[in-house]
């Protein structure tokens, strides 16, 4: 059942000031240290649970992650507030305005067709945005360096096609794919490691472009697929198992056997 405004209102206020009774004197000594950056590497990863929550229909699971994550932003913000730089309520207060400008043919009178449209305007405020920031020289600026390798490089490439760099068409970009792939099978033949490594790098780069065309992400792509081959390497090891055999102790072929089994019985 959802809960009114006041009930929402009071379990933040209550959430902050667990947080501040955490950062007292008297509080927890683990917490009071914590600086803005040592709670960076907590955000990355109450983020990536989050994701893998919605994954599944477990609602009391995606209930618990989006708790912690959020714990994870306040507690930012509550150490921003100490430093006198911003408060929490600056920041909900930014977000909104954001929101707002952003969606201006909910807010305004900006007139869209498509979701299209809607995505365009919202690239092109962002863009408007961006130039009105002296700071930031790039127009990759706004990319973290942190982010995870397939998210940095689906956001880079996207931005590089909202300026005009990008195929016309998903055959070209499927074209270039080939194009690595040979460029790579030539670096192998060489040996160099170097050569091999840059080879591959294009053509994961390339990769995340095809996955873009696509309107795929690359990153919850890749995470999926990792997450299938898991559960078909645990069916794997678990018939081993039953069989008295470890996967050091199988055959290739054994495995190969079970692995399809695995893909039969559509252990996704």
């Amino acid at each position: 059942m959802r809960k009114n405004n006041y009930e929402d209102s009071e379990h933040l206020t209550h959430l902050i000031q667990l947080i501040r009774k955490l950062r007292a004197p008297d509080g927890c000594p683990w917490d009071g240290q914590q600086k803005k950056k040592d709670i960076g590497k907590y955000i990355l990863e109450e983020a990536y649970e989050v994701i893998d929550a919605l994954e599944h229909t477990d609602p009391q699971s995606l209930k618990e992650e989006l708790g912690d994550l959020l714990f994870q932003i306040i507690f930012i913000a509550e150490i921003c507030s100490e430093e006198d730089l911003f408060s929490l309520g600056d920041v909900m207060e930014a977000i909104q305005q954001k929101m707002i400008r952003r969606h201006p043919h909910v807010f305004g009178n900006r007139k869209v067709n498509s979701v299209q449209d809607v995505k365009d305007n919202w690239q092109q405020i962002k863009n408007h945005e961006r130039k009105k920031r002296n700071h930031e020289e790039s127009i990759f600026a706004s990319v973290p360096l942190s982010l995870p390798a397939l998210k940095r490089a689906q956001k880079i490439t996207s931005i590089a096609s909202t300026h005009g760099f990008d195929w016309n068409h998903a055959g070209g970009v499927l074209k270039k794919l080939k194009e690595e792939l040979r460029e790579f099978d030539h670096a192998t033949r060489k040996g160099s490691v170097d050569n091999i490594e840059e080879e591959l790098g294009d053509i994961l780069l390339t990769v995340v472009n095809v996955s873009r065309f696509f309107s795929v992400d690359a990153e919850t792509a890749l995470s999926k697929t990792t997450e299938k081959f898991l559960r078909r390497f645990s069916y794997v090891t678990g018939q081993l198992a039953s069989l008295g055999i470890t996967p050091a102790e199988a055959t290739l072929a054994q495995m190969d056997t079970l692995w399809n089994e695995a893909k039969t019985k559509d252990l996704k």
